[in-house]
């Protein structure tokens, strides 16, 4: 049966009645869903029905709902200064998280750490509490000159050089690994607050937060990263407190099928910690999660589908969805993205070196126009672009491309148990 998302928000938060009692809900829910599913809007749903009472609206304080999506991206935009070359700045709208940022100051080393780990970046950035602004600044080597201008040697006759910092606006993808940095470093201290059971700080301000909502963090990331982020992430909500149904919250949506994947492997562990007396203490049992796939129906209400099979078969999930674009006008840039990863992971199931020797035996002669078609639309260096334009005659290939690939390759296509899971 179908819902209205504002339903299944509310499916989320409700412990199951079952004929033992109720059972709460687990700690962790893992939700796969497709871009244009509905995921953000889960989110506002969620925050509806948790923080009935927004309270301060610029602050955390009562805050029974924190979360982390594409609200949290726009907190930020970039602001150029008159009159002044090449001084461009992350300019902050002021609420709880970024006025957050601009009080702990003491915490700028450890954002720093976790930016440069997840983009492999060198770029530093420098926090303005006055502006409410960040600056980003590449470090580059100059040549350090004499009162001549000629440059200055050193003891073995090389030129002399310093690093010297200049402003710059970083990509889009660097943007947002910034922001995802610092929600990062925030869960990172409530959680280390909560597990401490002497604290006592007056300025902490999550004593009643009930919900931790993260949609996606990995947009612009490449594969190792990627997968370094989501044990991070895992072993981070696994260690938060927990014990009888009772501490905060974890709900996390993707619809990157490798991320889903390593959280779904990782939340299957147990977590335990090693006490002074050579004991240990289970901090996380696998039991305490629950995964989703989320659809959106053609009536435009949704379906929450119990999802506990082996993520490798996301795959699958992906070519249900290419299966159902259906008419050509239809295609995007992420449906040529679906169908290489799917390639890529049928070319390793069957032993091939690379995914394009699958395309020699599909009933066409145009392998090379093929392939050529999707390195252009699901190249790594436009990971955080979006082409504007597809050709109609690409998107036509795409379908047929799709048609044969299943065809040659016997895939059968995915059907709904009676328990309202998939076979």
């Amino acid at each position: 049966m179908s819902n209205k998302l504002e339903e299944i928000a509310q499916q989320l938060i409700t412990p199951t009645v079952t004929r033992k009692g109720a059972k709460p809900v687990p700690k962790v829910q893992l939700i796969y869903a497709f871009n244009g599913t509905g995921k953000t809007r889960l989110s506002a749903e969620l925050k509806k029905l948790i923080d009935t009472d927004d309270g301060d609206s610029t602050g955390f304080s009562n805050k029974k709902f924190l979360y982390y999506n594409s609200f949290t991206e726009d907190l930020f935009y970039w602001h150029y200064q008159s009159g002044v070359e090449a001084s461009p700045k992350l300019q902050a709208h002021e609420n709880g998280f970024t006025s957050w940022i601009f009080s702990k100051q003491d915490l700028e080393n450890r954002i720093d750490e976790i930016f440069k780990r997840v983009t492999g970046t060198r770029v530093d950035f420098y926090l303005d509490a006055k502006s409410n602004s960040i600056a980003f600044k590449m470090p580059e080597k100059t040549q350090i000159l004499d009162s001549n201008s000629e440059p200055l040697l050193d003891d073995d006759g090389n030129p002399m050089a310093e690093d010297v910092f200049s402003n710059i606006k970083i990509s889009k993808g660097e943007e947002s690994n910034f922001k995802w940095s610092v929600f990062y470093v925030l869960l990172e201290q409530i959680i280390t607050t909560l597990n401490d059971p002497e604290n006592e700080d007056p300025e902490f301000l999550f004593d009643n937060l009930e919900y931790v909502f993260i949609d996606d963090p990995v947009s612009s990331l490449d594969e190792n990263h990627l997968i370094e982020l989501a044990v991070g992430l895992a072993k981070l909500v696994k260690s938060s407190p927990f014990q009888d149904g009772q501490g905060v919250r974890f709900i996390i949506t993707t619809h990157n099928p490798l991320f889903y994947n390593v959280l779904h492997n990782e939340f299957n562990n147990n977590l335990y910690k090693d006490l002074p007396d050579k004991k240990r203490k289970c901090l996380y049992k696998r039991d305490q999660s629950k995964k989703y796939k989320l659809e959106k129906k053609a009536d435009g209400k949704f379906k929450l589908l119990d999802s506990n099979d082996h993520p490798f078969s996301y795959h699958l999930f992906l070519l249900d969805e290419l299966r159902n674009i259906g008419d050509a006008e239809k295609v995007e840039r992420y449906h040529f993205n679906f169908l290489r990863n799917i390639l890529e992971k049928t070319a390793t199931f069957l032993g091939y070196k690379q995914w394009n020797e699958l395309l020699k035996k599909l009933p066409n002669d145009d392998q090379d126009v093929m392939e050529r078609m999707l390195n252009l639309y699901s190249h790594s260096a436009h990971a955080g672009e979006e082409v504007a334009d597809i050709k109609s005659n690409d998107k036509e290939n795409l379908i047929k491309l799709i048609k044969d690939f299943t065809q040659t390759y016997s895939f059968s296509e995915i059907k709904e148990n009676e328990n309202g899971g998939t076979d």
